[in-house]
This record gives structure tokens, sequence and C-alpha cells, in this order.
């Protein structure tokens, strides 16, 4: 029969004893780790005959008044109706009141029990009614707090495992996939691109290994390490809090349980939670907002991501300036600026690459398919399924893809970016609508790229975030669309017409024909294979101008880096600008890491680095990533320019001068494209007539939504395309080249 083990101790050792005999090491005491972890400055001393009395009288009690230590500043006066046991420590206490929003405390300790704690200056401590083994800084207010204890194991969230623990206690983060076969270690610092690499090479055993022993390298075994509470920290109203190290400037109120976590909290940012919530075996970064019944266990919230409105983050790492309320997410790992906003929506087994929104009714994940735990699903950055859409694990995501309302029966591959994916129940099959954002939502695909870079509050930014949408990820995806695209249009005009000969190869037959603008396209049902799990056809739809707005973008983005180049160098002529160019360009692939775009070979010598000990820490891995920060822009640059000679077939090493006027002409010309695209796609939310009919006249509808001729980003746009006008003028003038007749 079970019962609860309850054991008795003697009533003198309540607050001794705090690390076991077989865990002390030799000549050291029980306060040697309290000792290195209390850096406050403050020397203590012991309590005098007459400050004793004071607090007798103020009807306090110690088990030994030899083991409360005050320093210099101490008022006993401001200590009352508490009972202190084990070395107490407290710093300055002056009569004074302490301020936060609209609530104001005395200063001094009342109405509380107190074990083995350290107390910098000026704290106020009321009604705390259990408080054991913390180190509480300056300035610190805890008031109505049930319990706040720190055990001699505690390991504040990271995935450790202290001396004489079994390695079942170990706490790991199950992410990307229900069966715990990406399963990392959670620890203090983890960056996306952390768990990313960790997550990821897991037939690598040597790698493998190595992830693990870095990070428990990273920190020490010792039983002994004591809670701490950082200065100007301010905890109201709280049920239980254990194992908890807490940061500077942070305001919790009203959780009903926080447990073996690390609350970061300083300059960098003030992290807050709220009312009702519970977290357990995690890790909260920098400048968090957690509110309103949040449940979340074994998690990492990177820095600036907030959960709000009952929203439960379960085994999963949530990315920074990221925003979950309401909903559920599981087993997953998402990249940095994530939206999911809506109760209805669920987010299971998944790798979310950043910049996504998950909309109502999204129900991605526990739809299993087979008879184990879902598989996992890859989403590339920029994702976004529309509402109540239901997709099937295992299906994967190119970048900027858009999905629209509806039951997905079967798993998707959807290769081609910045597509809109269509479940046409009626015809029973799956459309493609390539290129939908460029042609289509111009203004919300530009915006988001500014929003994004806007919204980045990280102080310390590693990890350099992409969040142009043409980028060294996105480029080769499109040109491998552009393939696919030539062949698949190929096979249909070859169905379409027996007489062709066989021999003709598609892809070949098909780019022909898109660049001639053959109207036959138009006409022709083309088909896409290997996309859907199913004997169901795949459409690709408004092929024609799909593939010239992808043509147009690739160009736009390699052109652009060619007239950065001529700024950067500072060519004068043609002969200079020859020079400049790398004599050998290719489309090299690049991986998402956490938000960061990396050179694969560059990724490959860091992991055969960790295989062989090289690399040694996660701080070097750290560096890695801050080094490849710093020579990104080059790098984008030369992607750019490899995907620009690869496009128009100019060897632009030996570049003339009408080769580069022509590319600076369709640079205007894509510009402006471009800048009338992003108006259009805005205007349309004041032009059409059902969403102009709530409003009583244009000027109801202008102060409601804004008049667009004073948008912000609008006017950006028109300044842009000013500028890059003035900056073509300046390039011609000095290259002597004619500009085009009009």
């Amino acid at each position: 029969m079970l019962k609860n083990i309850i054991y008795q101790t003697p009533h003198d050792a309540l607050g001794y004893d705090f690390i076991k005999a077989p865990y002390l090491p030799k000549g050291k005491n029980e306060y040697y780790l309290r000792n290195l972890q209390n850096r406050n400055g403050i020397e203590y001393r012991r309590l005098t005959a007459q400050e004793i009395e004071r607090l007798v009288v103020n009807r306090n009690t110690s088990d030994n008044w030899n083991n409360f230590l005050v320093s210099d500043a101490f008022n006993p006066d401001l200590v009352k109706n508490c009972a202190f046991f084990g070395l107490v420590r407290i710093g300055k206490l002056e009569p004074v009141c302490l301020g936060f929003s609209d609530l104001k405390m005395p200063v001094g300790l009342y109405h509380s029990t107190i074990i083995s704690c350290d107390f910098g200056d000026n704290v106020v401590v009321n009604n705390v009614n259990y408080l054991s083994h913390y180190i509480i800084g300056s300035e610190v207010m805890l008031i109505n707090i049930h319990e706040l204890v720190a055990t001699n194991h505690a390991k504040f969230g990271n995935g450790i495992i202290k001396e004489g623990e079994e390695e079942s206690v170990r706490i790991w983060m199950e992410i990307c996939n229900e069966n715990t076969g990406r399963k990392v270690m959670p620890f203090n610092g983890m960056l996306p691109g952390d768990a990313f690499l960790w997550s990821r090479f897991r037939d690598d055993d040597q790698l493998q290994h190595q992830f693990k022993k870095i990070t428990e390298e990273s920190f020490n075994n010792k039983r002994g390490y004591y809670g701490k509470i950082g200065d100007r920290t301010l905890i109201k109203n709280c049920s239980i809090i254990k194992d908890v190290w807490i940061g500077s400037d942070a305001y919790i109120k009203g959780a009903n349980k926080l447990k073996n976590l690390t609350i970061n909290s300083g300059p960098e940012g003030l992290t807050q939670i709220g009312e009702g919530c519970e977290l357990v075996n995690g890790i909260v970064g920098y400048g968090c907002r957690i509110f309103y019944g949040v449940k979340a266990v074994r998690f990492i919230m990177a820095s600036h991501s907030q959960l709000k409105y009952g929203a439960r983050l379960i085994n999963s790492y949530l990315g920074n300036n990221a925003t979950i309320s309401c909903c559920e997410v599981l087993n997953s790992l998402i990249f940095p600026s994530h939206e999911q906003h809506h109760n209805n929506s669920f987010l299971c087994a998944a790798l979310v690459m950043g910049q996504s929104n998950i909309a109502a009714g999204a129900t991605i994940g526990s739809n299993h398919n087979s008879r184990g735990a879902d598989g996992e699903i890859i989403m590339g950055r920029g994702f976004w399924p529309g509402l109540c859409v239901s997709l099937k694990h295992n299906s994967r995501f190119a970048s900027f893809c858009i999905v629209t309302k509806g039951d997905y029966p079967a798993e998707l591959d959807i290769p081609i970016p910045f597509s809109l994916v269509h479940n046409d129940v009626v015809n029973d099959r799956i459309t493609i609508l390539p290129g939908y954002w460029f042609l289509y939502n111009m203004y919300a695909l530009a915006r988001n790229a500014a929003k994004y870079q806007d919204r980045d509050q990280r102080t310390e930014k590693i990890q350099l975030l992409e969040f142009d949408y043409l980028a060294p990820d996105t480029a080769p995806e499109l040109v491998h669309a552009l393939q696919l695209i030539e062949t698949a249009t190929g096979k249909a005009l070859l169905a379409a017409d027996p007489s062709l000969p066989t021999t003709i190869e598609p892809r070949t037959f098909g780019k022909q024909a898109l660049l001639s603008n053959n109207e036959k396209i138009q006409s022709l049902t083309i088909h896409l294979e290997g996309v859907e799990n199913s004997k169901r056809k795949v459409v690709l739809l408004k092929v024609l101008p799909a593939y010239q707005i992808f043509c147009e973008m690739l160009l736009w983005y390699g052109i652009r880096a060619l007239i950065g180049l001529i700024k950067e160098k500072d060519c004068k002529n043609i002969g200079q600008l020859k020079k400049a160019i790398p004599t050998k360009l290719t489309i090299e692939t690049y991986t998402n890491v956490g938000g960061q775009l990396i050179k694969q070979q560059a990724l490959d010598s860091l992991l055969l680095k960790l295989r062989t000990g090289k690399i040694k820490s996660w701080n070097a891995i750290h560096d890695f990533y801050e080094q490849q920060g710093n020579v990104y822009a080059h790098q984008k640059q030369i992607n750019a320019l490899a995907v620009l000679e690869t496009l128009t077939g100019i060897r632009l090493a030996n570049i003339t001068g009408k080769e580069l006027n022509q590319l600076l002409t369709q640079a205007e010309q894509i510009q402006g494209s471009i800048n009338n695209r992003i108006r259009q796609s805005r205007m349309k939310d004041y032009e059409n007539e059902f969403r102009k009919m709530v409003y009583a006249n244009e000027a109801e509808m202008k102060a409601v939504l804004g008049d667009p001729e004073q948008n912000a980003f609008l006017l950006q746009q028109q300044k842009e395309t000013v500028l890059l006008k003035k900056t073509i003028q300046q390039i011609r003038k000095q290259f002597e080249l004619q500009p085009p007749k009009k």
C-alpha cells in the first residue's frame, strides 16, 4: 500500500546541513558555494545585545542569534514577526518605503519565515510564509508569497544532473518530433541556432555526444547552489516558487507555480510574469512577457518573446521576438518572429523557420496517420497557413508559402516559394499559384520584412537574422522553382501536341515557350509531380505571369547587389567594376540555422570541428555565429551576383558597358513595378466596394484606416525609388553610359 513518506529531523537542524556530507568537498563548509554566489560586497557583522533585544521585542525568533549577521546600517525596528533559522545575513535597512507602479511598502522584513538566506540593502519582505536558501539583491520586494525555496540539487531549468543523481532525472526538451528522437538538453543561453543544430544530424553519434558533453561541461554539477533574485525585482501574490534563478528588475505577480527555471531579466530586457501562470522546467529569456494563465513545461523562451492569454507551450523552443497567445504548441522548434494568436490553433511536431503566422483554427499536428506518434513538419521562412487549415505530417514547405483554408488529406511537399496552396475540393486536386505574394500582396511582403527588422528588440545580436524576402535561402528556391515550372510547362506542351518529336527535352522546350510568352501556355492544364502523397493531380495556376515575376524578382535581387558593389568599391568605370567582380560565381547552398543563414561549407566545417573536439563550448559556437554574421553581407552579395549571372547568361567578370546599361534600365523598371504593386495591394483596402460599405464616407474610412497618402511605409518606398534613380544616374555619368531613350 502506497504512503506519503514523512520523515523527521531534529528541530535545531532546520536551516543547516544544506549540502550533505557525501557531496561536501574536503575542507569546505556548507556555505562555500553561497559565498561565491553572493557578490553584493556587503560586510556583515554579528548583532549587538541591544539589537537582539529589539528583535525579540518585535516578536522575532531565531534558532541561534549568533548566526544572524547584519550590515552596519541594519535597523532592528524594521524586522517584525519573523522566524529565522540557519545562517541569515541582512544588509542595510532604512526607514523608507519602496514603490513600484501603484504599490508602496515599507522597507524591512515582516511576518515571514526565513531559512538560511542573504539579503542586500533595503529589501521589502512581507508575508512570505516560507523563504529558504535564497540570495536576494538590493531593493527587492517580496510580498505575499506562500513558498520561495531552493533545494541543494537545483538546476534552474538546465538539462544537467547533479552529483549522485540518476540519469532519469535529467530534463530533456523534446522538440520537432513527439517520439523524442530530436530531444535536446535545454540550457541558459541556448540560441535558436543551437537548438536547430542539436536537433538535426541524429545519425551522427559522435556529434550528438559532443553536444551533450559541451552542455554538461558548461555547468557545475556540485550540489549546494542557492536560488538568486536580482536587484530591484518585485514578486507579489504568488503561490510556489521553487528552484528558480531570477535576474534583476523582473516583475512577477500572481503566478501559481514557478519551478526549476532561469528567468533572465536586466538591462538587456526586463521580464514580466503575470497572473495564473504555471511554468516548470524552462528558461525564460531577457525581456519576455508571460501573462494570464499561461502553462509552459520543458521549454525555452528566447529573449523578447511573449506567451499570453492561456497559451500552452510544452516541449518547445520559442524564438526571439515571437508571440504565442491562447493556443497550444507542443514539441516544436520555432525560429524568431513567429506569431500565433488564436485560442483554437494548434501546432505540434514542427520546425517553423521564422517570420511565420499561424491563423485561427489551424491544426498542424495530432492527425495521426500511423500507429505511432506524429511525424514532423518543416515550414520554411515566412510560412502562413490560413484559417482552419489542417495539415498532415510529414509535410514540407518552401519559404513564404501561404496555405488556404481547408483540410489537406495527404502529406505535402511544396517546393515553390512565395506560392499560394489551395485544396480544390470541387475538382479534387491541389492547386499552386506561384508568386502569389509578388503578384497580389507585395505590400504585406515588403512591409513585414521592415516590420520584423524594427521589432527585433535583442540587445545582444549574436545571431544575425535575415528578414529580407530575397536572400541566399529564397533565391536558390526561386531558381529551382523556375526549373520546375519550365519542365512542367514543357511536358504539358508536348502532351498537348502529339505531332511533336518525343526526343524533345521538356525543360528546354518549356523554357523557350515561357521566355517567348507563348499564348498556348494560358490554355494548358500544367501539372506538378511529387507534391502530394496521393493520386490526385497538382495543378500550377497562372504559370506565365508567375514565371515572369520570378525572373523579375531574381533579376532585381542580382542587379541590386551589382549596384551595391559599384557603390561599395567606388567603381568609376567598367574596368574597375570587372576587377571588383569575382571571376568564379556559383550559387552556393545556405542553411537557415535558427533564423541566421549560414553557408553550408562553413557549417560543415563547424560540425567537423565539433566532432573532433576542436570546438569545446557553446560560447565557441556562438563566436562562429558572430563570425559568419560579419561576413554575411559580402556572401549575400556574391550569392546575388551568381544568381544574376545564372539568370542572364552574362559573365559579370567580362561585363560590357552596354550590358551594364541594360541592367540598370531593368533595375529602374523593376523598382517602379515593385513600388506600384506595393501601392496597388495596399489600395485594395480603400477601393474595394465591399470594404468601403461599412464606412459612411471616404473621410470616415480614412479616419479609421488611415490616409494612404500619409502611409509611412508607402512614403518610404517612394523615397527608395527616387534614391535608386539618382544612384543609377550617378553610375551612368561615372561610366559614361547613355540613358535609354524614352
